[in-house]
């Protein structure tokens, strides 16, 4: 029997995208490179965690196959992140958030390949329709930042990869052990790849034993258990109710708050032009018209939210 969202998963996820939104601007303020920024952000997470007993019990509680399993998706999460920052680097914090949208279009796609749930015309409609926004967003923006645009795009399937692996095998363990796994083995795969990876783009470079400022520390900090751990351990949970694509579409509202922020914090709505911030605009939309469309189907089987909230309660 499949279970329906509830009212508190769907506050999870938006408790997540209003953190995530902190993610973008503290990527800015940090002067570490992009990699390293990534290394020590997974770093500090595995550490925090691994310092719970409860981690320790997950871990032993999971088959090798499936510990490497999620080794693997952790990391598909360090390339998400090396790219989102790096395109922060070639852009700017509000550009490099709203290429995220584009995870709609490319999970619409992906997850039923993953999951072998069948393909909805209405998610990939929903999905095609971020795309004028995204167009709108491109146009917004200076030449010099599109290196960005195109970076953060594919960043954006990354997201769609490991969003809907995880989606795959969240019911197969615990999900604070899954995000220790997840950011250890992420910072492991980092480590290997820094040999090269500044030699693919100097974007993408960077020493991951680069010891950083106190004040870059202090904001690193922030952003592993703030913007990091909070969210990602919530995000697992809500998963087990909502599609990766529902979840997804919600965290389109992400660059809502990461403008906002950058604007405040950063100025950067000096560096944009009114064709970006109606790309916005079509973004928004699109993840306003998901949970309203959703709507009936939910009302229609009551009792399985009620199933469903009452599992979580349990856990």
């Amino acid at each position: 029997m499949s279970q329906h969202a509830t009212a508190r998963d769907w506050i999870f996820v938006h408790l997540c995208v209003v953190l995530w939104g902190f993610t973008a601007i503290l990527g800015k303020m940090i002067t570490l490179p992009a990699l390293p920024l990534v290394w020590w952000r997974m770093l500090l997470v595995a550490v925090l965690l691994a310092l719970v007993p409860r981690i320790w019990r997950g871990l032993r509680a999971m088959t090798p196959r499936l510990r490497w399993a999620y080794a693997g998706i952790g990391a598909l999460v360090a390339l998400h992140w090396l790219t989102f920052y790096a395109a922060i680097r070639l852009s700017n914090a509000s550009v490099a958030a709203t290429c995220m949208a584009l995870g709609t279009v490319f999970t619409a796609v992906v997850e039923p390949l993953l999951t072998g749930r069948r393909l909805s015309p209405r998610e990939l409609g929903l999905g095609v329709a971020v795309l004028p926004g995204v167009v709108l967003v491109a146009g917004g923006v200076p030449s010099g930042m599109l290196a960005g645009v195109a970076v953060g795009t594919v960043s954006a399937l990354f997201v769609a990869l490991f969003s809907s692996l995880n989606k795959r095998l969240v019911d197969h363990a615990d999900p604070l052990s899954v995000t220790a796994l997840e950011m250890g083995a992420g910072a492991v795969a980092l480590t290997l790849l820094a040999p090269v990876s500044g030699l693919l783009w100097p974007a993408f470079g960077g020493d991951p034993f680069m010891l950083p400022t106190p004040r870059d520390a202090l904001w690193l900090l922030t952003l592993a258990v703030v913007c990091t751990l909070l969210p990602f351990a919530l995000f697992l949970v809500a998963l087990r109710r909502l599609s990766a694509f529902a979840a997804q579409l919600s965290v389109n509202l992400e660059p809502v708050y990461a403008i906002a922020l950058a604007a405040v914090l950063l100025g950067e709505q000096q560096e944009l032009t009114p064709a970006f911030y109606l790309g916005v605009a079509v973004i928004l939309a699109v993840v306003l018209a998901y949970p309203l469309l959703l709507r009936p189907q939910r009302i229609a089987h009551p009792e399985l939210a009620a199933t469903g909230e009452a599992k979580a309660l349990g856990e």
